[in-house]
């Protein structure tokens, strides 16, 4: 009896055939008959469709959150759907997209995101990169604190970060133009009424919110960068300057580039500042970005086709921009 459970167990494929060919039909006993082959000859059919089942309800929920709102934005975005015409709305073909390009407001507002967002994601990469220099010296006390500490301004929500600055930029109880007018003598500046100061200061709560994840990012790139690469450039007599040209820039950009395509498109996208720093687009909607521009017509304006419109514009500009990031690095390679 051991014997013949051994043989048992050494091929279930073909005694589970066996033992229940005469309780189905000759149909259903033909199939199980090939699955049993196809398992027996692939051993890992039964780990791979394991693997299919635990990402099932993931792929599921992808597509309910993902993939059908795209779907459904670029359905809209072929349609002339607003209040007036909420549930009575008529397919325009691309009557929008060509409403969209026609837009000078649209070419304005799309040269100042493209200024919002270099001058954002090179601040936050420049300034990133420096601290991280500065806290990866070994003759920093209390690094961990330190890291910590410049971590905050990316922990807390971005809503509250956003208030607050407003709040410090006020021009008249503002801690800003207190501290101006105390230390320099200054009189007080109106910073979110005038369009280039609040598009600046715009910006720089941009940049303040951001520089902590690039300073991460190159801390850990300076750490698995060897000790022994830089002795050997003292040995040949490289200053601190040409050890940070020829070796400490080269060695980060594996880690970097990837951190940076991801500012560019968090920056582009980045509502939050705009919408509760500048209150919308203020002074006269002259800082709105793209993002705030098709919340405002969506929200505001209620012309839900042309918005769809513009977000598919958006998606594509940013696609194709990643697209040429990674075939430039490929070619790099």
């Amino acid at each position: 009896m051991l014997a013949a459970h051994a043989v048992d167990n050494d091929f279930p494929a073909r005694d589970f055939t066996a033992r229940f060919s005469g309780m189905r039909s000759p149909h259903e006993t033909g199939r199980i008959a090939s699955l049993a082959g196809l398992a027996e000859q692939d051993p890992g059919l039964r780990r791979r469709t394991f693997l299919l089942l635990c990402l099932l309800p993931a792929l599921i929920v992808l597509l309910l959150v993902i993939v059908a709102p795209l779907i459904y934005n670029v359905f809209l975005s072929l349609s002339d759907a607003s209040s007036d015409r909420f549930r009575d709305w008529r397919f325009t073909g691309f009557r929008q997209y060509l409403e969209v390009f026609q837009s000078a407001e649209f070419w304005a507002v799309f040269g100042k995101t493209i200024v919002w967002t270099t001058a954002s994601t090179a601040l936050q990469v420049v300034i990133g990169v420096m601290l991280a220099l500065v806290i990866h010296q070994n003759f920093l006390r209390g690094r961990s604190a330190w890291s910590l500490l410049l971590m905050l301004p990316w922990a807390v929500p971005q809503y509250i970060t956003a208030l607050t600055w407003r709040g410090m930029f006020h021009g008249e109880s503002g801690p800003v133009n207190s501290f101006l007018a105390a230390t320099f003598g200054w009189s007080s500046i109106d910073w979110l009424n005038s369009e280039p100061l609040a598009f600046a200061t715009a910006i720089m709560v941009n940049v303040w919110m951001g520089f902590p994840f690039m300073m991460i990012i190159a801390l850990a790139g300076l750490q698995h960068i060897p000790e022994n690469v830089y002795e050997a450039a003292q040995l040949d007599g490289a200053n601190s300057w040409t050890q940070f040209r020829r070796l400490t820039l080269p060695l980060l950009r594996p880690v970097m580039l990837p951190a940076t395509v991801l500012g560019v498109v968090w920056n582009f996208n980045n509502l939050n500042v705009i919408w509760l720093f500048s209150d919308g687009g203020a002074p006269d909607d002259s800082t709105k970005i793209l993002v705030s521009f098709v919340y405002k017509a969506a929200f505001t304006y209620h012309q839900f086709g042309w918005a769809a419109a513009l977000s598919v514009v958006i998606f594509v500009i940013l696609f194709l921009f990643v697209q040429a990031f990674l075939q430039i690095n490929a070619r790099r390679r």
